[in-house]
């Protein structure tokens, strides 16, 4: 009878699974994912931008938050077809909003391109590809050809597009052209959307062609977007503002919505409320804790976010968390960033990765080349591109505005640590770096010795002149990447202040206390002296009651010294059901 009545609830799930919608992994086209996918309703958007009625609306947000899906859902709402596309929308919340709302849908002619994938690595390759983006938006509206109310010579501008008989001049001043002659045809202005305009930007800056890019993407844009009387609407979204390169001068008509203001917060990424209603939908409501402490953390104007990009794939993968999004693009702004950080910004990364605040001007309309001008201008890319959070309110100093970040949740901890230690791949190799994080959490004193030893001799070109406080930093480095502890450095904890404490998330794991002590020209005697003095320190100032406070009671102790490329390790291990002992 047990055995049957598994079986029937066996055969009960896998019935209620093949009924369950699919996920919409990779999905950005609104009908499809609408109708045929697991869909978060996000049509309040039209409501809102509607009451707004914003000539040219900005949203900027990190990569995969949904940005390219809202903007195919605006075209699917909003454009003028031979079909019926308000089947798409009568059972989503926007109909609900009533006729004022209702009366928009399918009464405008829209021009709708998308940039995301124009990554080319000179700038003869990026105008061609933009050419022929703007080419089959021109290619969807071959309606115009047979139209009365366009005269010849707009025909034959037409036909000249399309045949790829036009040059540069042209192709900058299209959408301002294909505006007027939908307007005329259609006898209503159109709107444009424009999905992720900063991508060649970014790229340019990258492969060296930045100038080039930005000034056609001004003429372009301002063609079609800045005192336009033959435009609706229009639509945009980005990472970045990018507005000091003028690429909107003069347009004071673009209204800018940043990861920083409250207007549509909610409307890129899930709220706290729709992963909960998706986790239950897909029966594991237990797993939102979890979801939480990977995909969550961003804080959109007042709104918690998630990533929907890793919710999603975090479903799809039988509920095992990994970071998603860090394989759906390259880090190539984190890269950027950290090839021209000084001391103090790398140290501050670092204190970032071990859960700390950082204090920080904010400017979100940082532009590509204060990266090398403006050192503090790196956490505004960082927080612009969904590498960082805004923690509590701003703070005007000034004119500046001020905000407290830190890393949002465990997935974005997670590529702050591969691109930090990528970075200091010359300097630790990443053989070293693993057979040392090994050692530290093994009790294997003579093998991080060792280990520590070679790194120096091998490594590192001079240490005659640095102190304790590189040492310091080069030991957090390489715990910092120990995923399986909470990492901190220099906190109180008993009668004093602990250089560097490793708190296990995992019960099996021994907590770990490091003491660092640097003396120039010691003996090999000496050095042996100064790792005891740190291990007692240790001992005598009770640094481990922290670790005790959080009920570990398995602890690992290192008292290590360093003078210039020597180094030598001594350690306590303790643990309350055998004696102590020192290695």
């Amino acid at each position: 009878m047990e055995k049957k009545a598994a079986r029937n609830t066996a055969q009960l799930q896998e019935t209620d699974r093949q009924q369950m919608l699919p996920l919409p992994i990779g999905i950005s086209n609104y009908r499809l994912a609408s109708t045929e996918y697991y869909y978060v309703d996000k049509t309040l958007l039209i409501r809102d931008l509607l009451d707004e009625r914003a000539k040219v609306s900005l949203f900027t947000r990190p990569r995969r938050f949904g940005k390219t899906l809202n903007m195919d859902m605006l075209r699917t709402f909003f454009e003028k077809t031979e079909s019926d596309t308000s089947v798409y929308f009568q059972n989503k919340k926007i109909w609900h909003c009533g006729k004022k709302y209702q009366d928009h849908q399918g009464k405008y002619p829209v021009i709708f391109i998308t940039l995301k994938d124009v990554k080319c690595e000179t700038w003869e390759e990026t105008r061609d590809l933009i050419f022929k983006l703007l080419q089959n938006e021109f290619k969807r509206h071959l309606e115009l050809l047979d139209s009365e109310r366009i005269n010849s010579y707009e025909k034959k501008y037409l036909n000249d597009f399309l045949s790829g008989r036009c040059n540069e001049n042209d192709v900058m001043m299209s959408l301002q052209n294909l505006t007027l002659l939908m307007d005329k045809h259609y006898g209503a202005a159109p709107m444009i959307i424009i999905d992720e305009y900063d991508t060649p930007i970014q790229q340019g800056y990258l492969c060296g062609f930045y100038d080039k890019v930005v000034n056609f993407m001004r003429n372009l844009f301002s063609g079609g977007l800045k005192d336009n009387p033959h435009l609706s609407f229009g639509f945009l979204t980005g990472i970045l503002r990018v507005a000091k390169e003028s690429i909107f001068s003069g347009l004071n008509n673009l209204k800018i919505n940043s990861v920083l203001d409250c207007r549509y917060s909610e409307y890129f990424g899930f709220t706290p409320d729709e992963v909960r209603e998706m986790a239950a939908y897909y029966h594991v409501p237990d797993k939102y804790d979890e979801i939480s402490r990977w995909y969550n953390g961003y804080r959109f104007g007042r709104s918690d976010i998630f990533n929907p990009w890793s919710v999603i794939n975090y479903f799809g993968n039988d509920c095992q968390p990994k970071a998603f999004w860090q394989s759906t693009g390259s880090n190539d702004i984190i890269n950027e960033i950290l090839s021209f950080s000084d001391a103090e910004t790398t140290e501050n990364l670092r204190k970032l990765l071990l859960g700390e605040m950082l204090q920080t001007r904010i400017d979100t309309s940082v532009i590509y080349p204060q990266i090398h001008n403006n050192p503090v201008s790196i956490y505004s890319f960082l927080l612009m591109a969904g590498y960082l959070k805004p923690v509590g309110d701003r703070m005007l100093i000034g004119s500046n505005d001020f905000y407290a970040v830190a890393i949002p949740n465990k997935e974005i901890a997670g590529v702050y640590r591969n691109e930090i230690l990528e970075k200091l791949e010359p300097l630790i190799p990443q053989q070293v770096a693993s057979a040392i994080q090994l050692a530290i959490y093994t009790n294997d004193t003579y093998a991080l010795q060792q280990s520590l030893k070679k790194l120096l001799l091998q490594s590192v070109s001079c240490f005659d002149t640095v102190g304790e406080n590189f040492y310091h930093g080069l030991l957090l480095g390489l715990c910092a990447a120990m995923e399986q502890y909470l990492v901190t450095s220099n906190r109180e904890s008993g009668n004093g202040r602990y250089d560097i404490c490793l708190r296990p998330q995992n019960g099996r794991l021994p907590g770990v206390l490091i003491e660092l002590k640097a003396e120039k020209d010691c003996t090999e005697e000496k050095l042996k002296e100064l790792a005891q003095t740190a291990l007692q320190q240790i001992e005598c100032k009770k640094y481990d009651a922290e670790l005790r406070s959080f009920g570990i009671q398995t602890i690992i102790k290192y008292g290590v010294a360093f003078s210039g490329k020597s180094v030598e390790v001594a350690s306590l291990f303790e643990n309350v059901s055998c004696p102590d002992r020192i290695l």
